[in-house]
């Protein structure tokens, strides 16, 4: 049971954080199925996202189903680019691995609310329109990942490092026998 204990944290903050006042997009969710592919065993990367996602929603209201598909499957992709991280884990794959996050979050949601909603003409001018209006949320989708994922990832390497310390120290210290 204890090792489900980060989980079940993560769920905590990806739900409180959509449920607590914060600017549109400032959310920690694509941060979490980043930090799951990168840290924790390979399922948690698709399914901790989608389960703070759906019990916030289940909360907050669920809206048009396909530009919510699109949003579940853009969190999904996250995990998978976290997955992709977690064998070449280094500061330089983790940022690179956020700034895409955020930008194929950009991308396919906007794009689909283009393609499923009814605020934009369905041409080449309204996708557009839809791009341009959406930027204002990009920056807030891209302080938030790169926030959150600072604070996730930085955590724990922090914990891991005084961890590894720790063990070191400890075998060093241990007496020699034969």
């Amino acid at each position: 049971m204890q090792k489900y204990i980060p989980a079940f944290l993560l769920i905590i903050l990806g739900v409180s954080t959509r449920l607590l006042p914060h600017p549109a997009n400032f959310a920690p969710i694509a941060a979490i199925a980043l930090f799951a592919g990168i840290y924790l065993p390979k399922k948690f990367a698709i399914i901790l996202p989608l389960v703070a996602m759906l019990v916030s929603d289940f909360l907050l209201g669920f809206y048009l189903w396909p530009v919510m598909v699109s949003v579940y499957l853009s969190f999904v992709i996250t995990g998978f680019i976290g997955l992709g991280i977690q064998k070449q884990k280094k500061a330089s794959t983790i940022l690179g691995g956020t700034l895409l996050a955020s930008i194929l979050f950009f991308i396919i949601t906007n794009g689909a609310v283009w393609a499923f909603g009814t605020m934009y003409t369905h041409n080449l001018n309204g996708l557009l329109q839809s791009y341009l209006m959406a930027l204002p949320f990009f920056k807030n989708t891209l302080l938030g990942d790169l926030f959150y994922t600072g604070i996730l990832v930085g955590s724990m390497e922090v914990i891991q490092n005084y961890t590894l310390n720790k063990n070191l120290v400890s075998k060093l210290e241990a007496p020699i026998t034969k």
